[in-house]
């Protein structure tokens, strides 16, 4: 059974960075697309980035330049790091694995994906 574990979320004030963790267990990591979400309060669940098994990355526009995904097969975790955090930031994060053959598939919608991890939430003060 896969699980997806988020962490790093917490409290920051605008400016700051965070870098939130997800690792993946049971099975390899290499054999996903992975995927960050965010839901805010009384907001619908948004896409935020994606990366593709060979590393490929694709954005949601407000956070391109700021945010940047990444992965580490060999430690079977997916990184979303976050610079110059702003308070329409603040929501509850996700990760979210797709297994795809194709190795530089992209997914950005969240029913695309097969498997969830319980959240994390990063709240920016101003």
């Amino acid at each position: 059974q896969v699980q997806l574990v988020e962490s790093g979320g917490g409290l920051v004030q605008a400016g700051d960075s965070l870098r939130l963790s997800c690792e993946v267990s049971g099975r390899t990591l290499s054999s996903y697309t992975m995927g960050w979400f965010r839901q805010a309060p009384g907001k619908e669940r948004e896409f935020v980035a994606s990366i593709s098994r060979i590393d490929v990355t694709t954005y949601k526009d407000l956070v391109k330049g700021r945010f940047t995904i990444s992965r580490d097969n060999a430690k079977n975790t997916v990184y979303l790091q976050m610079n110059t955090l702003k308070p329409e930031d603040t929501a509850v994060y996700y990760c979210a694995a797709k297994s795809t053959y194709y190795s530089y598939q992209l997914y950005t919608m969240w029913d695309e994906y097969d498997h969830w991890g319980q959240g994390t939430q990063v709240t920016v003060s101003s």
